[in-house]
């Protein structure tokens, strides 16, 4: 009988642990299910609270750059889209900041300016010599005058100035419009700051013996040193000229000099003003040669 017994306790025994093992899987795996799920929970919770982070991030910055756009303007005074509205050849009255200056002569003015929104073009604006001298980049002024148009280029004319007690300053950061060259967008940046990016040197014309040159002094070759400089550059395919305007960039300036030195083939970078003269003919403020 000991044989059957030792079995049967054996056996007992047996089943005994094997239940015990069977409890604390089953108790383990609760567990673990109830850590997992609460991992989940946690996991989620946080991916959503980043997510409501990054909207109202996203938000705010959307709200500040279309409060920084939309600038408060004095009463009468036209926003940008307003400008752009309104018929050629009427009256309209604007707020904006120097960028540049090109002229001066005989109490008359031609200003590249800028708010956020656009750019305008002052062309023989009444202002005195004394007042010329204060309009340094970032001064605001607020310009009366007339929309006027002279071969695509939109400008404003027979304007009178004031500057404006105790108004901000403002200096427009570069617009990359590269990609926009060949466009119909290009245009809606007209007068502003902006900037050209791997652009190859073309042939603008030829000397005297018929040989192919990098520029031109004026637009048909007919000019000296001190003249506008005219040069050509292409992209895609195409050919654009640009122009060193000397009344803006003279012949003692580093563009004026760099461009007098470009070789055909070259790749460069290109900064200055986005105006137009029987289609884009930007007045060029920096050359950068990236690539001999």
């Amino acid at each position: 009988m000991k044989k059957p017994i030792a079995l049967m306790v054996t056996l007992s025994m047996a089943l005994a642990f094997s239940g015990s093992v069977m409890a604390e899987e089953t108790t383990e795996t609760a567990s673990e299910a109830v850590t997992e799920a609460g991992t989940e929970a946690a996991e989620t919770e946080a991916a959503e609270t980043e997510a409501a982070s990054e909207e109202e991030t996203e938000s705010a910055s959307e709200a500040q750059t279309e409060s920084e756009s939309q600038e408060e303007k004095s009463e009468g005074v036209m926003y940008y889209a307003d400008y752009v509205a309104a018929d050629i050849d009427t009256e309209v009255v604007i707020e904006t900041y120097v960028q540049a200056k090109q002229s001066w002569w005989e109490d008359q003015a031609t200003v590249y300016t800028q708010d956020r929104d656009g750019a305008y073009f002052l062309y023989n604006m009444a202002c005195s010599e004394e007042d010329y001298e204060k309009l340094v980049p970032g001064t605001k002024i607020k310009v009366t005058g007339y929309k006027s148009e002279w071969s695509g280029e939109v400008e404003i004319i027979d304007a009178t100035f004031e500057f404006v007690e105790d108004g901000d300053e403002y200096i427009a950061p570069i617009t990359d419009v590269t990609d926009l060259l060949g466009t119909d967008e290009l245009i809606d940046h007209q007068n502003q700051y902006v900037e050209f990016k791997g652009l190859t040197v073309e042939a603008a014309g030829q000397d005297a013996d018929g040989n192919d040159v990098a520029f031109l002094y004026n637009w048909d070759g007919s000019g000296t040193d001190g003249d506008d400089l005219y040069f050509n550059a292409s992209l895609n395919g195409e050919t654009y000229t640009f122009t060193v305007e000397s009344y803006l960039c003279d012949n003692t300036t580093d563009v004026y000099a760099a461009v007098k030195e470009l070789e055909i083939g070259q790749t460069v970078d290109l900064e200055g003003f986005l105006y137009w003269y029987e289609g884009v003919n930007p007045h060029i403020t920096s050359v950068t040669v990236v690539e001999e």
